[in-house]
């Protein structure tokens, strides 16, 4: 079965703050990650990616900087800040909080 879309809307700012987290990075490599991670049944359109990349920016839950590349394109590399680390532990609670809602939904309430 694969992974719609629907499911995980709305959790793309997350994800990529998870994957920040770990250590700096470029959209193409986020996605990649997002792609290794599920076995290649979801990944970022490239306007999601980056428009959520605008969104966390403007919120300064990261920053962004440009790359020293010696060979190929120069990247803009993604950094998560202090505050971008408070709401993704806070993103964790509200999901593991939304996981056992649903489950008790979908259970019938067992």
């Amino acid at each position: 079965m694969s992974i719609t879309s629907d499911i995980i809307r709305g959790h793309t700012e997350t994800i990529i703050l998870s994957h920040l987290e770990q250590k700096d990075s470029y959209g193409y490599e986020i996605n990649k990650s997002i792609q290794q991670k599920t076995d290649n049944q979801y990944e970022l359109k490239e306007a999601t990616l980056y428009s959520a990349f605008r969104r966390l920016e403007q919120a300064t839950l990261i920053t962004s900087y440009w790359g020293n590349q010696t060979t190929g394109a120069r990247r803009r590399y993604y950094s998560i800040t202090p505050l971008g680390r408070a709401t993704l532990k806070q993103n964790k609670v509200d999901w593991e909080n939304a996981k056992q809602l649903i489950d008790k939904l979908i259970q019938g309430g067992e």
